[in-house]
């Protein structure tokens, strides 16, 4: 049976020809370890990450000092968070966080660190509201999803960097359904931006970054070989060293670089009206199907749809569309909060988010199927 992937917001696939050439010229070639030697082995490695190094930061409107490597965007979360609050500090996320924030935050509650849910209104104007309420005191970071990746709610982020800034408090974003398909980027005006490779940037798994401006040095989560002040205990002051201890995914970081290429070849405008339109396409299709709840409310949308049928729970129906030729995504899609929200616990919502890779003919007969299961069950 022909499989027809759907779940593009946890990892896009399939990935372009360049991104698997470069990975297996990668694997072929760049056999040492960069920044871990003077001979060629390790000189050719080193210079293919700085490449892709210089080309995130120039992708993001970064400096490559302050574009870090790392091996997913909650890695990235965890080391701008906990690099940043300190106990007895005060943080803000929002409703529709990741677990990737949301963890960390619960986390460093334990140890200290006041924690506040700052809910996604209605529309962009009740959401800057209510951070608004937050922010009145002493808060030494905020951190909001760029686009939710339950149901693709973008997030007003450069209002928010606004209010941050004008008030001096960190902020944070989670850019992992946001780059690649939206605009974004360091003049958007946060502090640090966190994002996975491995998804609109079409990078291989084991691929995320933390770019960051450089208003806030962060503390380090983990210690360990950098290749640079080797001779010091004291983990090195250099940056992006200081955050990357230990060996590099060499071939990770050739493939991610391949896919930014491809990105920008595409056209990040072109990406979305194309992503945007197979959305359309879906929610079209089951306008007029009894049963079916589709999640979306207020505001803009990244290219992800979250639905429903009525008394089927998600994570069935996600197994029953599996066994027919479709994957998607059903469940709480490591996001506790936005379920909570959204009113969805305990079993989630089915979200499909496409890629430029989907064919809309294939959106058509997954609609259809979505159709025959509302009027015969499974």
């Amino acid at each position: 049976m022909r499989q027809i992937y759907f779940d593009n917001a946890a990892t896009t696939f399939p990935k372009p020809p360049s991104v698997i050439e470069a990975v297996k010229l990668a694997t072929e070639r760049l056999g040492g370890n960069p920044g871990r030697g003077g001979h060629a082995f390790s000189k050719a490695a080193s210079e293919a990450v700085y490449k892709t190094r210089a080309l995130v930061a120039e992708f993001f409107n970064a400096e490559p000092e302050n574009t870090v490597f790392t091996q997913n965007c909650t890695h990235a979360l965890n080391l701008a968070i906990k690099g940043v609050v300190r106990p007895g500090d005060r943080m803000v996320i929002s409703s529709f966080e990741h677990n990737s924030v949301s963890r960390p935050a619960y986390a460093l509650m334990k140890r200290g660190v006041r924690t506040e849910v700052c809910e996604v209104g209605k529309s962009d104007d009740e959401t800057l509201e209510n951070l608004e309420g937050l922010l009145k005191g002493d808060v030494r970071c905020v951190v909001f999803t760029a686009a939710s990746n339950v149901t693709g709610r973008i997030s007003p982020i450069r209002e928010i960097a606004e209010l941050c800034r004008r008030r001096g408090i960190c902020f944070i974003v989670d850019g992992a359904q946001a780059c690649g398909v939206l605009p974004i980027s360091l003049k958007d005006g946060m502090n640090f931006l966190c994002t996975a490779g491995h998804k609109g940037l079409y990078g291989p798994t084991g691929t995320g970054l933390l770019i960051s401006d450089g208003a806030y040095p962060l503390s380090t989560v983990i210690e360990g070989g950098t290749g640079a002040t080797s001779g010091e205990l004291e983990q090195t002051g250099f940056m992006p060293e200081r955050l990357e201890s230990g060996t590099l995914n060499t071939v990770g970081i050739a493939g991610l670089g391949a896919g930014i290429r491809y990105v920008k070849t595409m056209g990040i405008k072109k990406i979305r009206a194309y992503e945007d339109e197979l959305c359309g396409v879906f929610i079209e299709g089951l306008s007029k199907t009894d049963g079916i709840k589709i999640y979306r409310r207020g505001g803009g949308f990244a290219p992800i749809v979250s639905f429903n049928i009525e008394s089927i729970p998600a994570p069935a129906l996600s197994n029953a569309l599996s066994l027919r030729g479709f994957a998607l995504r059903g469940g709480l899609q490591c996001a506790y909060l936005a379920h909570r929200s959204l009113n969805t616990l305990p079993d989630g919502t089915v979200r499909f988010s496409p890629s430029v890779f989907s064919a809309e003919r294939d959106v058509r007969l997954l609609c259809e199927e979505l159709k025959k299961i509302c009027k015969t069950g499974l």
